[in-house]
């Protein structure tokens, strides 16, 4: 990967990536921090990605401005947590607590954001456990593994080994969109695509997905925005 900017008030940071499958230059700006990206076949010049890049600036600009401000989770803060919103708020003693509307987080003030993370990585866990053994069960399928994730581009996805890779963020959607994710995932241990037979296996065990699945993509990016610390 190189590094250049396309030239402007402000200057925009490009990533150039080489890729020998590319057939064409393709562009991506990251939801998660904003990071555009140039995918670069291998023999193409750095000074047409670059041209690229100003063809579409416009676009570029225009993505940038209406991408939310990335929020960095603090005592304060107003933070979804199974989509309801929770004011962050200082705690005593060894836990963090929940009260209506509150997450209560001890420890010094720079350290709330990282320890607010790491518990919700551990309920994310154990609900998304807790709701793939129920659709594995409705399915009559068993899977290998769950493990946990900050991904980019998907909220889960399943091997063919049956191991189930989940976003630990669905934790701060509301419930139903985290019960969502796990049946669409869980359904791909008998169906291996997204064909219509797949649908179908999604709406047998988890019932009408419409909703949730528009939720994704209405208010899903929205989740990224929040950072817990290093």
């Amino acid at each position: 990967m190189t590094n250049q900017y396309l030239a402007g008030d402000p200057s925009i940071p490009l990533v150039l990536r080489r890729s020998a499958r590319a057939r064409r230059i393709s562009l991506r700006i990251s939801q998660l921090d904003g990071r555009v990206t140039l995918t670069v076949p291998k023999g193409v010049a750095d000074r047409e990605a670059i041209a690229f890049a100003h063809e579409k600036e416009e676009w570029i600009r225009k993505h940038l401005d209406t991408r939310e401000e990335e929020v960095t989770v603090a005592v304060g803060t107003p933070l979804p947590i199974g989509g309801q919103l929770h004011q962050v708020v200082a705690g005593d003693g060894r836990r963090v607590r929940f009260e209506p509307g509150r997450v209560l987080v001890p420890g010094a003030p720079d350290r709330v954001g990282k320890r607010l993370g790491r518990h919700l990585k551990e309920i994310a866990r154990a609900r998304l456990a807790e709701a793939s053994d129920h659709y594995a069960k409705k399915l009559g399928k068993d899977y290998a593994a769950i493990t946990l994730r900050d991904t980019r581009s998907r909220w889960g996805s399943c091997t063919a080994q049956g191991r189930l890779m989940y976003s630990w963020r669905l934790i701060l959607s509301p419930p139903e969109v985290l019960d969502y994710v796990a049946a669409h995932e869980v359904a791909h241990l008998a169906q291996m695509n997204h064909s219509p037979a797949f649908w179908s296996e999604v709406e047998r065990i988890y019932g009408p997905y419409k909703d949730p699945r528009a939720w994704l993509r209405r208010e899903g990016a929205s989740l990224h925005r929040y950072r817990f610390g290093s």
